[in-house]
């Protein structure tokens, strides 16, 4: 049986923004877009030490966003999303927060199964085109489902890619 908790709230973005933080008392979050991985781009989620970059295809406004954390893989939602890529994330702190833009807000997550060490990231991704088209929203277009389970450190990958967004964000820059 999988221990799965989840966290549903939404998330005011701003630039098409989030950020992943591991709570060490530095951990302040990726300093501007990272760079993609040169072999296997994922495009709208890029690690760094101490967060991950979290990319939306509303501009300015407010997205649907979940976050499950689990001690093992709860599989990827192929049916309910038309975008999932996946990257490995090492935690120092065993600890995770998303903060908006700016520091507008903060939501606490639950906390790490396995503590510090490696985690894998899956980001799902629902009608990023749309709210790309849309740019600036008050009413929730595009959702978001972000697992997080420990795993051993590997390349990240795409699982399903439909979304122009995604196909704009995975371009070599």
């Amino acid at each position: 049986m999988t221990d799965l908790r989840t966290v549903t709230f939404d998330l005011g973005v701003h630039y098409r923004q989030a950020y992943l933080v591991d709570d060490t008392d530095d951990g302040l979050g990726p300093d501007g877009l990272p760079d993609d991985h040169p072999e296997h781009p994922v495009g709208i989620i890029r690690v760094d030490d101490g967060g991950a970059f979290l990319v939306t295809g509303l501009h300015t406004g407010v997205v649907g966003f979940a976050v499950s954390v689990a001690d093992h893989d709860p599989g990827a939602d192929t049916d309910g999303y038309e975008d999932i890529v996946e990257v490995s994330f090492r935690s120092v702190a065993g600890r995770l927060s998303l903060h908006e833009w700016g520091g507008a807000d903060e939501h606490e997550l639950p906390a790490l199964p396995a503590g510090p060490g490696w985690y894998r990231l899956r980001y799902h991704a629902q009608h990023m085109d749309e709210a790309a088209e849309v740019d600036t929203s008050d009413a929730v277009i595009d959702r978001y489902l972000l697992q997080i389970w420990p795993q051993a450190e590997s390349a990240p990958r795409t699982v399903k890619s439909t979304s122009g967004q995604l196909a704009y964000w995975r371009r070599p820059r």
